[in-house]
């Protein structure tokens, strides 16, 4: 049985998906089994930033238990401005150091401070690639604060990109690379994958043209690819309302369709795990747990003997295999900040250049005044050479051996006397510069 066929006969549940918008929220109620979906309901709450949250909460809880799912607990999509999405490609790290691994790139790929950002993560099908959403902790309780006021039950809080990956695998697999555009108000939300890129999702003013150039570039998808529409690739329902708008509530559904399945292909929560609410699927959780312990009481039995054999040299072998990647990890830490270091100092030396070269050029000018004049001046990192006529030129080693920027200056030719002067030739040192 394949991943897909697993997943849709764990898709076997009732959800609540709910899209803030700028002035209101979508909530759309979906049963699915096994053989497909139906919307039990849908509501939109216009104006909820201006209204008491008690007043609207109102209106949402009896729209629940209209439907019979007042006890169900809400996913819930953040605004795309609120959430700071991206990916990160991690070849060859596994699951159990995949944790680590991504606090420690955390830092460079959101611009909020440690305090300050909440955040989740989770890897993109069986690729290297991990999905990391990031927000504001005062964003976050902002919402929780108003959804709280409301009664309204929130299990989590996520964006578009897990929602549209999970919804589109929730019954059958998707095509291998596709692209599908939804408008959204004067916004397009862009959704696509493809063999070089597991994921894509942007949400970009403008034309529809324009976003689908940009999409197809980024997945490097044929030229002539089409978009679809994201309503047409979600699963069709088999029942809705008649007044079901799919196309309106595409991302509300979407993050309901996800929320019904046991295992979501790609789940991202913001919600601290502490603040989840649970939903309806905890009436499987006695039969879920019997059934596992029966499992696995069967196969101790059966598997003792040879467990007891091996449980010495596993032992071993788990204590070195647990030593090493951290070994490795230390060594190719301690490389990558040595090149970071050597790449700082030489971009910092570089820029001091500019800086030094200056400095020489305008003491030099003011070394050699009038009537002093130079018919040729060559600065290098370490030396400099000039071709001029002076007065008197001997005393111009002097002078330039005394500057901070020069030292053991002599005549390359010269002096020689002309009609005004002497003619000369120097070369000096420089002191003090970068190499």
């Amino acid at each position: 049985m394949t991943g897909i066929d697993l997943g849709k006969w764990l898709a076997l549940g009732t959800a609540v998906g709910i899209e803030i918008g700028r002035d209101s929220l979508t909530a759309t109620v979906v049963r699915v089994r096994p053989w497909g979906a139906r919307i039990l309901g849908e509501i939109t709450l216009h104006g909820f930033r201006e209204q008491p949250a008690t007043e609207w909460g109102a209106t949402y809880a009896a729209f629940l238990k209209k439907l019979g799912v007042a006890h169900l607990a809400a996913a819930v999509l953040l605004p795309r401005d609120e959430v700071m999405v991206r990916q990160i490609a991690l070849p060859g790290v596994s699951n159990k150091d995949l944790a680590a691994a991504i606090r420690f790139e955390i830092d460079s790929l959101n611009p909020y401070s440690e305090e300050e950002a909440v955040f989740d993560w989770a890897r993109i099908g069986k690729s290297s690639t991990v999905l990391v959403g990031a927000t504001r902790r005062s964003t976050l309780e902002r919402f929780q604060t108003l959804f709280a006021e409301a009664g309204v039950k929130v299990a989590s809080f996520t964006f578009s990109a897990p929602a549209i990956y999970s919804a589109l695998r929730l019954l059958a697999a998707p095509a291998d690379g596709f692209l599908l555009l939804e408008e959204h108000g004067d916004e397009l939300e862009i959704y696509g994958e493809s063999a070089s890129r597991p994921l894509f999702s942007a949400r970009l003013d403008g034309s529809a043209a324009r976003a689908r150039n940009l999409a197809v570039a980024e997945l490097r998808l044929p030229p002539e690819t089409e978009p679809a529409a994201l309503h047409d690739a979600l699963p069709r329902p088999q029942a809705a309302p008649a007044d079901f708008d799919i196309a309106q509530a595409a991302l509300s559904y979407a993050t309901a369709l996800a929320g019904t399945s046991l295992l979501p292909p790609l789940a991202v929560n913001l919600l601290p795990r502490e603040q989840r609410r649970s939903s309806s699927r905890l009436r499987f959780v006695p039969t879920i747990a019997l059934a596992t312990t029966v499992v696995l009481l069967s196969g101790a039995v059966l598997a003792y003997p040879k467990y007891a054999d091996r449980h010495y040299l596993g032992a071993l072998q788990s204590e070195i295999r647990g030593i090493e990647p951290r070994a490795r990890r230390a060594v190719e830490l301690d490389r990558q900040i040595a090149v970071a270091r050597n790449r700082t100092q030489t971009l910092d030396n570089f820029r001091r250049r500019s800086k030094e070269d200056l400095d020489a050029l305008k003491e030099a000018t003011e070394l050699f005044a009038p009537p002093t004049w130079m018919s040729s001046f060559q600065l290098t990192r370490d030396s400099l050479t000039i071709q001029g006529q002076a007065e008197q030129a001997a005393a111009l080693l002097k002078l330039l051996d005394s500057s901070r920027q020069f030292r053991g200056s002599s005549f390359t030719n010269g002096p020689a006397k002309s009609a005004d002067g002497e003619l000369f030739g120097i070369h000096a040192q420089r002191q003090g510069v970068t190499p």
